[in-house]
């Protein structure tokens, strides 16, 4: 028999949300990828360095309920680092995550998680169906809920430019304690701009081996200081602090395709 959920308590003693009881149930399928959510022992090395970016984001000076991860270019690595970094925020007992996939042009997330495209945030923005209807909690994860980018409307940029979105974003502030959108790269559509504005904070992944370096310049130059959060290093190179220890303790162990921690936005 299920549970009243007045009587359903966090271990921190937070009361869920009555909508979030709600919404579907979406059942993953097996992961193909040890660095999709690599908090199990298969990529130890990488777990960690998520752990790092959500203590970043979590002890940040300012609250960041919504947070933005964009890149400057394709192939960065966004998308994969948006779902880790909403993994690792879900692990705390604490919270309730929502994922979104935002890149209408090039949604992957649902693809990655083995979920149904639809409903989805295209359909909730065009009136379609209400966010209950399109968010769905990933069954391996419990605290993780995720709104993948529905069917792709033909004109992306209508959506964002629309009431829609920002009220959207203002009730699910009131739902979720945080949310981390799958953006388009910095710049390259009009949908970015629209996104961003309504984040409280951004999050640049870049690839030593793949971003061109003009395009990262100007990346960083197009994000309003205030809001860059910080960067994350992808598909960084073993560092040589990295070793191991003189007692033969290993630190970070695994492959060396991870993310590097999220750096100061301010030096």
């Amino acid at each position: 028999m299920r549970e009243p959920v007045s009587e359903k308590l966090t271990p921190a003693g937070l009361r869920p949300d009555p909508l979030q009881e709600q919404v579907r149930v979406l059942e993953m399928r097996p992961l193909s990828d040890d660095l999709i959510f690599p908090f199990q022992g298969n990529e130890p090395r990488a777990a960690e360095q998520y752990r790092i970016i959500r203590t970043k984001l979590l002890l940040h000076p300012r609250p960041l309920r919504i947070v933005g991860v964009s890149s400057p270019q394709v192939g960065d690595g966004k998308s994969l680092t948006a779902l880790n970094v909403a993994g690792a925020l879900a692990l705390k007992l604490d919270q309730s995550v929502l994922l979104v996939d935002g890149d209408f042009r090039r949604a992957s997330l649902a693809e990655m998680l083995g979920v149904s495209v639809t409903p989805g945030l295209a359909n909730v923005l065009a009136g379609e169906c209400s966010w209950t209807e399109a968010v769905g909690r990933l069954d391996r994860i419990p605290n993780l809920y995720f709104l993948p980018a529905g069917q792709r409307p033909e004109h992306p940029a209508e959506l964002y430019d629309s009431p829609a979105w920002p009220e959207l974003c203002a009730d699910l502030r009131r739902h979720f304690r945080s949310i981390i959108v799958d953006m388009p790269p910095v710049g390259m559509v009009a949908d970015y701009d629209l996104i961003q504005a309504a984040c409280d904070a951004m999050v640049l992944v870049v690839r030593p081996d793949h971003t061109n370096r003009t395009l990262c310049l100007k990346a960083l130059e197009a994000i309003p200081p205030e809001k860059l959060a910080g960067v994350v290093v992808n598909v960084a190179p073993v560092w040589f602090l990295t070793r191991r220890s003189s007692h033969g303790y290993v630190y970070y162990a695994g492959s060396n395709r991870d993310a590097g921690t999220v750096g100061s936005s301010s030096g």
